[in-house]
């Protein structure tokens, strides 16, 4: 019994491992573990926009993520795991959710190069097996956890270079033991470096470069004995850069440029021999160069540049022999250049400038490879006659690319030999004495884009040969003795964008090749000899930013259109026999020559003979005489015509105001159609009443402005409702009646917020009438220009209205209409606030959209105008109102004018906020009324913005929907939506 109480115990307990291994079986085959990928993978594609459909393959009814189909993920084969997710470049945007976190084996996470935003969960970093993070080149922000990386026993790379993260570095970033690889480049961390991260052992390169961080450099970094790269450049570190380094003897690559650090270079580098890259640019290091800089054989890149080191070069320099680049610019060194540096037979890049040295060029310079030599702003001499450089010139020196030796005390003459410099692209000899004629040599010099000869005593001819440099982008012989023409061969370096030739003697007319130089933006010819007429055809030159003739004896009319329609009058003085609008002197009218009839003359055959039935009347008549007794006819005929129209439009007038009173007729406001005479008034919604505001139109007291199409006036309805009526003042030029009411239906029909709505419009033959919502805020020049006391507008007040002007021009061009006239005049402000543009499309009521009539009308607009109005040949596009946009954007950020006229000068907008930005003072141009309370990071990218849409090439501008999207990105606003999985 016992034995088969066993048997039965041993059969029940097989039967039941096997019901086990069934259910086992069972659940494996459903387990949602196995789909946690597929589910997390989604969840991630859920939050994100894909545009370029990359993520197409990603099938939420897929078992696996694996199999090879899913772009961008790879697996591990055995256990069929998602270990990598690489979407570098997809152009994915929106958020980064909650998905990722679902994969539990992953390894790698890139997700680089996108435009995602946002912040970061901390949960990502807490996937137990991840190894690298690459979420660099998107537009995340906000602060990174302290405890982002508190599980990070797995993390080998984490870089979050290019982004918008700040706060501090985390804390917990110490903690990763195995981290090798850490780049927070480029973002707006600050406050001080966590200490531990200056104890990892394993890291191999750290990169904290353009963020925000302050305090030293913190001790023991002799720990990190396997760094290889270190770059802290563009911070705000201070205090010595401490000993240790030394000790890290693996070091290639150094970078503490642009800080605060003081000190001397610290004595323990000269144990780095495999360094080769140190540059400690930009910080108010002192001292001399230590000799045993030497000992760094390794190095190819030396940059000590703007810091205070003085004394002499150290003769150690020779012992560089793999030395590329040496930049020792903008200290206070003394001496001369080594003889031991000819043994730096690698050095491509010589920059000493902005020091106090002083003796000749020494000879190695032209016996080496150099492809960059600059001594400029020091105290070198000798004469250049006798150069080391010419004796190599004749043989050619093929390497030689940059030569500046201005700002020296070189003399002497510049000789032909200069032809043997084959490959140079950039020559400055200025400020220095050289004399002598400037050499047809130079005309050799067919890769050379930037020749400066100006401030020598340089006399003689502009060579004929100047035409051979056909690379030349910037000529400059200004502040010399140069004698006779400008030669006309000029027009062959047709990439030329500036020529300065002032303050010499040079003579003759200017040639009307320089008007076939389509790329010059700068030309400056002042304090000449200069005489003749000014070439007509200077006016098509498309780029011209500034052209100064002044002081010389030109005469004539201005060229008229493009540029001297807005030339500055300073750019014109001096030349008492020139006429126009810019020197405020009208041109003498010219007038035909008279032809005398001869009483004297018996000869009926010839042509100035009398008919002989006038008999002895002897009569002297010119065709100036004839043309007066015509022209008394023809006002005396004029004036008799006018003072009738005069009758008859005042009763017509009269006629038609009263009309607006009861008078009606369209399919919008279901009112009878008056005739011709009484006039037609058509409201697009509602009934029209007008009984208490007809007088308003011949009210003086109600005008509200006046502008290039007509005047504004402000009258009230009998429903006490208030409206803006235009009365046009175009009526030469509007179109039929049948072309003016469809052109203006197109126009009632375009609605949005930041529009102002057209509600109606009048129309007889001698009257046009617009009629408009009335908007109560007053227009946004009022606004910058004319408020008083701390009434003035907020930046967010700004950022809005730039932001609504935007939308609304946008939603014009997606209707085919070009605003045509944008300036702040035409942007209204509402009781809430909210910008309204108005006087849109108005152009369209004439016959042809033509240039020159537009051009005419909208003169008041100086400054918004894009250039493309000043060439007939060019067609007008949208692209003409991002350009007044962008006028616009930076007259509402720095709250001027897009011209100011100063007592000496006139300053254009675009180009004093372009020439700020360009010096790194782009912050002094914001409204001073808003220093202080405005956000850098908003109003500078939206100051850079106008300029895009400024570009003179209309093709460079953005299209109104982009700039929409640019600025609703420069806000950023908080997205405030829970995470799917949250």
């Amino acid at each position: 019994m016992r034995a088969l109480s066993n048997m039965r115990a041993l059969l029940l307990l097989l039967l039941l491992l096997c019901l086990f291994s069934l259910l086992l079986v069972s659940v494996t085959a459903v387990n949602p573990s196995l789909n946690d990928d597929v589910l997390g993978l989604i969840v991630f594609k859920a939050d994100v926009q894909d545009p370029k459909g990359k993520l197409a393959s990603w099938n939420e009814d897929d078992e696996s993520a694996c199999g090879g189909r899913w772009v961008g993920v790879k697996c591990n084969p055995r256990s069929n795991r998602v270990v990598e997710v690489n979407l570098d470049g997809f152009s994915l945007s929106g958020r980064i959710g909650r998905g990722l976190q679902m994969l539990q084996f992953l390894r790698k996470l890139s997700l680089a190069n996108n435009n995602l935003t946002g912040g970061i969960s901390p949960n990502i970093a807490r996937i137990n097996n991840l190894r690298v993070i690459d979420l660099s080149d998107n537009n995340l922000s906000g602060e990174v956890p302290d405890d982002f990386f508190r599980q990070c026993g797995s993390l080998r790379t984490v870089s979050l270079a290019r982004n918008k993260f700040s706060g501090n570095v985390p804390s917990s970033l110490g903690s990763c033991s195995a981290i090798a690889s850490i780049d927070l480049s480029f973002n707006q961390f600050s406050g001080s470096v966590p200490p531990g991260i200056w104890a990892l052992s394993g890291l191999r390169s750290l990169d904290l470069s353009d963020n925000l961080l302050e305090g030293e450099i913190s001790k023991g970094v002799e720990a990190m004995k396997n760094l290889r790269s270190i770059n802290l450049a563009r911070n705000r570190f201070s205090g010595e850069i401490p000993d240790g380094y030394g000790s890290c003897l693996l070091l290639r690559s150094i970078d503490f440029s642009e800080n605060s650090l003081s000190g001397s270079i610290p004595g323990d580098l000269k144990e780095l021999t495999l360094c080769n890259y140190l540059s400690l640019r930009g910080n108010a290091f002192s001292g001399d160069v230590p000799e045993w800089v030497g000992e760094m054989k390794g190095l190819e890149i030396l940059d000590l540049s703007n810091n205070r080191f003085s004394g002499h070069v150290p003769d150690s320099i020779g012992n560089l022999q793999s030395l590329k680049t040496l930049n020792f610019s903008a200290n206070d060194f003394t001496g001369n250049l080594p003889e031991s540096m000819v043994y730096c037979t690698s050095l491509l890049a010589l920059d000493v400038s902005r020091n106090s040295m002083s003796g000749g060029l020494p000879s190695w310079i032209f016996k080496s490879d150099l492809e960059k030599v600059l001594v400029s702003e020091n105290r070198l001499s000798g004469s250049l006659e006798k150069s080391p450089l010419y004796p190599l010139a004749e043989v050619a020196v093929q390497s030689l690319q940059v030569l500046d030796l201005s700002d020296n005390a070189f003399y002497g003459e510049i000789t032909s030999a200069i032809a043997g410099l084959t490959s140079l692209q950039f020559l400055n000899l200025s400020k220095n004495s050289l004399r002598g004629p400037v050499p047809a040599a130079i005309g050799e010099l067919k890769s050379c884009s930037s020749l400066d000869l100006s401030h020598n005593s340089l006399n003689g001819c502009i060579p004929w040969e100047i035409g051979g440099a056909l690379s030349l982008k910037k000529f400059r012989l200004d502040n010399n003795y140069l004698i006779g023409k400008i030669p006309s061969s000029i027009e062959n370096c047709s990439s030329l964008t500036t020529l300065i030739l002032s303050q010499n003697r040079l003579s003759g007319s200017i040639p009307a090749a320089v008007a076939k130089l389509t790329n010059l933006q700068t030309v400056d010819l002042s304090f000449n000899n200069l005489s003749g007429n000014l070439p007509k055809q200077l006016a098509n030159l498309p780029n011209l930013l500034l052209f100064n003739l002044s002081h010389n004896n030109l005469q004539g009319e201005l060229p008229a259109g493009g540029f001297f329609n807005t030339i500055s009058p300073s750019s014109v003085s001096g030349n008492p026999s020139l006429c126009g609008s810019a020197v405020n002197k009208s041109c003498p009218t010219v007038l035909p020559k008279p032809i005398v009839l001869n009483p004297n003359t018996t000869d009926s055959g010839r042509p100035d003979s009398l008919p002989p039935n006038l008999g002895h009347k002897r009569i002297i008549l010119s065709i100036s005489a004839l043309i007066a007794i015509g022209a008394a006819a023809v006002i005396v005929i004029g004036v008799i015509g006018i003072t009738v129209l005069n009758l008859r439009v005042r009763s017509s007038t009269a006629r038609s105001a009263a009309a607006l009173a009861f008078s009606a007729g369209d399919e919008f406001s279901h009112s009878p159609t008056t005739d011709a005479n009484s006039g037609k008034l058509v409201m697009f919604s509602g009934e029209p009443d007008f009984s208490s505001g007809a007088h308003a139109l011949l009210n003086k007291d109600c005008e509200l402005g006046r502008g290039g199409f007509g005047a504004v006036y402000q009258t009230v309805l009998g429903d006490g409702r208030s409206v803006a009526i235009k009365k046009l003042t175009v009526s030469s030029l509007v179109k039929s009646q049948e072309d003016f009411e469809r052109e203006v239906k197109k126009l009632g029909k375009v609605r949005h917020q930041n529009l102002v709505e057209l509600e109606g419009y009048y129309w007889t033959t001698s009257l046009q009438l617009l009629i408009y919502e009335y908007v109560s805020g007053g227009s946004l020049y009022k606004h910058l220009h004319e408020g008083s006391g701390g009434n003035f507008l907020s930046w967010n007040e700004r950022f809005n209205v730039i932001l609504g002007t935007a939308k609304a021009l946008a939603h014009l061009h997606h209707s085919n209409i070009i605003h045509y006239n944008i300036k702040s005049t035409n942007v209204l402000i509402d009781s809430y606030g909210e910008p309204k543009v108005g006087d849109f499309g108005l152009a369209r009521l004439l016959p042809m959209l033509d240039s020159y009539i537009l051009s005419s009308k909208i003169q008041s607009a100086l400054g918004y105008m894009a250039p493309e109005f000043a060439c007939k040949t060019v067609k007008i596009t949208e692209k003409c109102d991002v350009y007044g946009f962008g006028v616009l954007v930076l007259e509402i950020v720095t709250g001027k004018r897009p011209v100011e006229y100063m007592e000496d000068d006139v300053v254009v907008l675009c180009d004093m906020v372009r020439g700020a930005l360009e010096e790194g003072r782009v912050e002094e141009c914001i409204d001073e009324r808003l220093q202080g309370k405005f956000p850098a990071e908003e109003a500078i990218p939206v100051m850079k913005l106008g300029l895009i849409c400024t570009s003179h090439v209309p093709s460079n501008r953005p299209d109104m929907g982009e700039v929409v999207n640019i600025l609703e990105l420069i806000r950023c606003p908080s997205e405030g939506q829970e995470e799917l999985l949250g």
